[in-house]
């Protein structure tokens, strides 16, 4: 007999066709001519690109299945992008680097480890379906990291700044899981901060908001 399939629903999940449209707060409008990405931190060589200049970089398409922590779960997704591994080689990791607080418009920041960050089938996409995405969905950037809950694939994202701890981004402070693996059900306990944390996000957030 044939092996079978592994499952592509993780537990808790139910398929849908559409994608729901879930964020905290308003949609931003943003000017994409004082857009920028920044990658900083622990890199041994920091940038910072323009949109024109992100555009001109060189794309890849994934095509991936994603999870929300909402229970939702849509298949078959493809997403055209500029791979975030080749944005971490451009920087030039420290060997202290071990995390990435991901930020986005708005004062939105993610956490997650450098071990699920840089890996092939993340990007920073720019198109679903053969389209751009749509501001509601993320435009004019996104991050896609689709083995992780989609809370983690930051909308409206800007830049990364490596770090040498885990620091919790802003749904991790509200009680969401600091990593969010849909295989295991990560999706709460999340911790509240220490003064030392708040105030290294508070610094961290800043710098890369600039």
């Amino acid at each position: 007999m044939p092996a079978s399939s592994p499952p592509r629903i993780p537990p808790g999940q139910i398929q849908t066709t559409k994608w729901p449209v879930l964020h905290y707060g308003d949609v931003p409008t943003i000017d994409t001519s004082k857009w920028t990405f920044r990658v900083s931190g622990l890199v041994e060589r920091p940038f910072t690109l323009t949109y024109d200049e992100f555009l001109a970089l060189p794309r890849q398409t994934v095509q991936c299945d994603i999870h929300c922590v909402t229970t939702w779960s849509r298949l078959d997704n493809t997403f055209e992008g500029v791979s975030v591994q080749a944005l971490l080689e451009r920087a030039g990791l420290k060997p202290a680097a071990k995390y990435c607080l991901v930020v986005a418009e708005q004062g939105f920041t993610t956490n997650l480890p450098l071990s699920d960050l840089n890996r092939p089938e993340n990007l920073i996409a720019l198109k679903w379906a053969g389209e751009l995405l749509t501001p509601e969905h993320g435009w004019p950037a996104r991050l896609l990291v689709p083995h992780l809950y989609f809370w983690k694939s930051a909308k409206w994202v800007r830049g990364f700044e490596l770090l040498d701890e885990d620091l919790p981004g802003f749904w991790e402070q509200n009680g969401y899981h600091m990593r969010g693996d849909p295989w295991t059900e990560e999706r709460y306990g999340g911790r509240g901060l220490t003064q030392h944390e708040i105030n290294k996000f508070r610094n961290a957030s800043k710098k890369i908001a600039r």
